[in-house]
């Protein structure tokens, strides 16, 4: 049956000799020929290599093609930020809007009977009154981009509980587009109202690209390639930096027996560790790719979700919009890991105790991901892959 033989495969994967042996077989046949090649005649192969050329043209072109979308984006960017200018106003109490300007219909499925409508106005009012006996009305739109960061996990993961405080200081979030005619890059810019944790009243995060295929290894080119990202120093009051913490150990001396305690200064848990980037991909070096890639998809993420759609993520309805993205997707996951569990349970070494939690929200942090495939989605805008769907509806993403 079904179940016999996944129990025997689970059994098999568990013998360490029927591994090794399987992996020594995989390593024979990674990057080995299938000798077809070699058989062709050396005319059918003088023809190939005219294809590999060819091929070779594509991926210049292709290159061009993200040079393009990153003007097109730089472009538009320039529309949008009027509209994101006006936004900050309104969230730092700069600008005030109108009635007309706070007018919003309800959706008609939201939408509720004339006389309830009054009831909950009336009420609202009353509770409205009350606050004012109790305080002054709020400036703008308090906390509004710490909420923001509270609502998305893959931000929230990153926030600490000494990191709130400081973020209650933060009024807007801003993208700028390298300049035409410049190296492909972004820089992300966190703008602080004065504080006392810094003196610097903006924090920034650039990110720097490369859109042009490897010579030594042409068909490698799967779109921009981010070469590094660059923080900025941090001027913090003395005693406020939360990015670093203070620890007493004791020491005993070996030959008189005394204790002494010694104090050290250690890298502590923040946000605000964004902006101490990697420096650079090491070649060859897994983990610092997959660290630089992590920490990409996170500035991707501001740039591309974030900003654009801020006050959305601030009532919650970009994230609900996000989940229902993944139904399809989620509701596999959830039949993987019934299958999982069924395995688990008839496996006589399971301990539920130790079990790994497996299961991920939409927004946690990304698994690490090749560079160059994380940079062709980048790459690709909200916009872009609607407009590059309605040319090909067939095509489906990976």
């Amino acid at each position: 049956s079904i179940f016999s033989s996944r129990q025997l495969t689970v059994q098999m994967m568990q013998n360490p000799q029927i591994l090794a042996a399987l992996q020594e077989r995989l390593d024979g046949l990674n990057g080995s020929p299938s000798g077809y090649m070699e058989s062709l005649p050396k005319v059918v192969k003088r023809r190939v290599n005219a294809l590999k050329n060819l091929q070779v043209k594509c991926a210049h072109i292709e290159a061009k093609f993200y040079e393009e979308v990153h003007e097109l984006e730089r472009k538009y960017a320039a529309l949008y930020q009027p509209l994101f200018d006006k936004r900050s106003d309104i969230v730092k109490a700069a600008y005030e809007p109108t009635d007309e300007e706070c007018e919003w219909k309800a959706d008609e499925e939201e939408e509720l009977t004339v006389s309830k409508q009054d009831e909950m106005k009336e009420k609202a009012k009353l509770e409205e009154e009350k606050k004012d006996e109790e305080k002054e009305d709020p400036k703008g739109i308090p906390e509004f981009w710490l909420t923001v960061f509270k609502n998305v996990d893959l931000l929230s993961d990153m926030l600490q509980e000494h990191d709130e405080p400081i973020l209650k200081h933060l009024q807007d979030i801003k993208v700028k587009f390298s300049d035409p005619g410049q190296p492909m890059s972004f820089t992300l810019e966190f703008h602080f109202e004065a504080n006392d944790f810094f003196t610097n009243t903006v924090l920034t995060k650039t990110y720097k690209m490369r859109s042009e295929p490897d010579e030594t290894d042409p068909f490698s080119f799967d779109g921009p390639e981010i070469m590094c990202c660059t923080g900025c120093t941090i001027e913090w009051t003395k005693g406020k930096n939360v990015t670093l913490k203070t620890i007493k150990k004791k020491q005993k001396h070996k030959g008189r027996g005394t204790v002494r305690t010694v104090t050290k200064t250690v890298p502590n848990d923040s946000f605000f560790n964004f902006f101490t980037p990697p420096e650079g991909k090491d070649d060859g070096d897994e983990d610092s790719e997959a660290v630089l890639a992590a920490d990409f998809e996170i500035g991707h993420f501001i740039r591309e979700r974030i900003v654009p759609r801020a006050v959305l993520y601030f009532t919650g309805e970009a994230i609900e919009d996000d989940d229902d993205d993944y139904d399809e997707e989620g509701e596999e996951a959830d039949d993987e890991e019934g299958e999982e569990e069924a395995d688990e349970e008839n496996d006589p070494d399971y301990d539920p105790k130790v079990r790994s939690h497996t299961r991920t929200h939409t927004h946690t942090a990304p698994p690490p991901l090749k560079i160059s495939g994380v940079l062709r989605k980048t790459l690709l805008s909200c916009s872009q892959l609607c407009w590059l769907r309605m040319l090909f509806p067939k095509v489906k993403p990976l």
